[in-house]
């Protein structure tokens, strides 16, 4: 059966994108117009084909290549070879390493006193301006998740390391490189030199980290650095493999809490379900333990909820390498195949009013009658994001923290609206007022 989509135009869909705002927009209204199966123009893709109905993803869940032009901007930050793109040769054992390390509880244990507590240090802040100026959580989070991932993925040799600077040098390179990819007009001559300059930065910083790192002798799995070392990875791949960790650790943490702050600020009841079950769990204790998350089981299911409706990466890709039959579609050959996260979490066949927020979508029972791939924010097969437990760790770590002493509301006369970063971002931010809970008043650190 012929793949319904839009006529072809002679700019490859790049108008097309633009004009929706965004791919994940752009994707969105595909699948409203052209159903679950839509074909599309991109530039970088000569044939791409999103898929948006759950069940069917499943006959796409082997594809193990990524789209190297999609990926493309990813290439400055990598020198022994584009990490998210490598064939699969390299990538297995590269991913079984990463998994050893950011998906195990060893490593999750040994650093979570540093989440909570870079948590609260943040916590303390606000608390101290309860009742001034709105915050912006965005950025705010975004410097906190990558705080929290310096810790982990370098070892804790990050006291020298400006995280502002960092978190700003990761902007101006994406930035740069994004609008290559969709031909976006330079508003300043000097962004292209701006973006080597901040490159630089980011390699001498990486550079400078893991010169410091002493890994004899270790074999804690529990240490990044320390694990590529020991598995014999060269200087380069080392390098390569800790840039894009803080890259997409500090993106994905950062915006998944501050959607669901923004979400909690809109829906009072479900705040005020979160606090009952953080004082029934922690008591008098400002911060979990490692040991506590698995009791917070209606935070997770807020948090879930939070990730269907806004996923921070809002779609993945892979490559066809052969022809494929998805339901009553053949796909061909050498085609790119997108999986919109977005258009996915909404699917009204698969999530009834699926624009309304409902964290209750997440109890077992709900969750076992579901489609496997009805929910997918972090990917699907065997190139899904290697770091998801531990992203999902550090997001429950800090919203437990934050939660347990303040209120978020929002700020008033505010839009907020989402658009593609590289992430799914606040176009203007999300900007909240913070103030104590009743009767928990500020709780300076020890």
């Amino acid at each position: 059966m012929h793949i319904p989509g839009p006529d072809p135009q002679d700019d490859g869909g790049a108008s097309a994108v633009a004009a929706a705002g965004g791919l994940h927009r752009y994707q969105l209204r595909l699948h409203e117009v052209y159903g679950p199966v839509v074909r599309f123009q991109l530039p970088g893709a000569a044939t791409a084909v999103s898929v948006a109905d759950p069940v069917l993803l499943e006959a796409t869940a082997h594809l193990d290549e990524r789209p190297g032009e999609l990926f493309a901007f990813l290439d400055p930050l990598c020198e022994a070879g584009n990490l998210q793109v490598l064939p699969a040769d390299e990538h297995t054992p590269w991913r079984r390493l990463l998994l050893s390390v950011l998906a195990g509880r060893p490593a999750h244990e040994r650093h979570f006193a540093h989440f909570t507590g870079a948590a609260r240090e943040l916590a303390d802040r606000w608390a101290g301006r309860a009742g001034g100026e709105p915050v912006e959580l965005q950025q705010e989070l975004t410097a906190l998740s990558l705080r929290m991932i310096c810790g982990f993925a370098l070892g804790g040799a990050d006291a020298d390391t400006d995280v502002g600077r960092v978190a700003a040098a990761f902007e101006e390179v994406l930035t740069e490189h994004l609008g290559r990819l969709y031909q976006v007009p330079r508003a300043d001559p000097r962004s292209a030199e701006r973006a080597e300059e901040a490159l630089a930065y980011l390699r001498a910083t990486v550079d400078r980290v893991v010169a410091a790192h002493r890994p004899a002798g270790r074999t804690d799995r529990s240490d990044l650095i320390g694990a590529l070392v020991e598995a014999g990875e060269s200087p380069a791949r080392i390098r390569d493999t800790v840039m894009v960790t803080l890259l997409a650790a500090h993106h994905t943490t950062g915006v998944a809490v501050s959607w669901t702050l923004h979400l909690l600020g809109r829906h009072p009841e479900a705040a005020d379900r979160v606090a009952a079950e953080l004082d029934r769990v922690l008591g008098d204790r400002a911060v979990p333990d490692y040991g506590d998350l698995r009791r917070l089981t209606y935070l997770d299911m807020v948090l879930k909820e939070s990730m269907r409706l806004f996923p921070p990466g809002p779609y993945g890709a892979r490559t066809t390498s052969e022809d494929l039959v998805v339901g009553p579609y053949e796909i061909p050959a050498g085609a790119t195949v997108f999986y919109p996260f977005w258009a996915v979490h909404l699917n009204p066949e698969h999530w009834p009013e699926p624009e309304r927020f409902d964290p209750e979508r997440f109890t077992p029972e709900r969750v076992a009658r579901r489609a496997r791939y009805a929910y997918v924010p972090f990917g699907i097969g065997s190139r899904g994001c290697e770091g998801a437990a531990l992203a999902t760790v550090e997001a429950r770590a800090v919203l437990a923290v934050f939660l347990k002493r303040l209120r978020f509301d929002a700020a008033p006369g505010r839009a907020v609206t989402p658009v593609e970063r590289f992430v799914l971002w606040a176009r203007d931010g999300i900007h909240m007022t913070v103030r104590a809970r009743d009767g928990h008043p500020r709780e300076p650190a020890p």
